[in-house]
């Protein structure tokens, strides 16, 4: 089994809905077990700015898949929603990214763990750090002080 953590996001089409609909199909996995996910979080969007704000959140999952598998198996749930790649930072119905694979360093065209960004993204560490307050991003440092380094960036907590 690793222990992976996979990003949430969504901003079209009841964004709600869509990433706790995400969570059950996550849960519903062959040879994978949905082990905690955190808050649902707003945030701005990054990039193309004109768009409606995201939610977010992060799961946590003990998976017997390898990341091939595993990222083979979120773009089936992303299409299942309708996710279509018009332009990067583009909004949609639901992204979900392999952000870490136990301690891998992937770095291949259409795979990258860590996930090449997360570090610099407040809407990944938030959620992150929440359910896995001691992760560590290879070759970054620990989630909690990549964190500290986004503090301008607004991350609001759902209630």
């Amino acid at each position: 089994m690793t222990l992976a953590y996979i990003g949430i996001g969504s901003n079209l089409d009841e964004p709600q809905a869509q990433v706790e609909s995400a969570l059950k199909e996550l849960a519903g996995l062959p040879r994978t077990r949905l082990s905690a996910r955190s808050s649902l979080y707003r945030s701005a969007p990054l990039g193309y700015a004109a768009q409606p704000d995201f939610i977010n959140t992060v799961a946590e999952v003990d998976t017997e898949l390898g990341a091939h598998e595993l990222l083979a198996e979120l773009q089936r749930i992303e299409a299942r929603h309708g996710r279509r790649r018009n332009f990067a930072n583009a909004p949609r119905t639901l992204d979900l990214d392999l952000l870490l694979y136990g301690d891998a360093r992937i770095n291949e065209p259409h795979l990258g763990v860590p996930h090449p960004r997360m570090h610099e993204r407040a809407f990944v560490l938030r959620p992150l750090v929440e359910i896995a307050p001691l992760a560590t991003i290879p070759g970054r440092g620990t989630a909690a002080a990549c964190l500290a380094a986004c503090a301008g960036q607004k991350v609001e907590r759902m209630r």
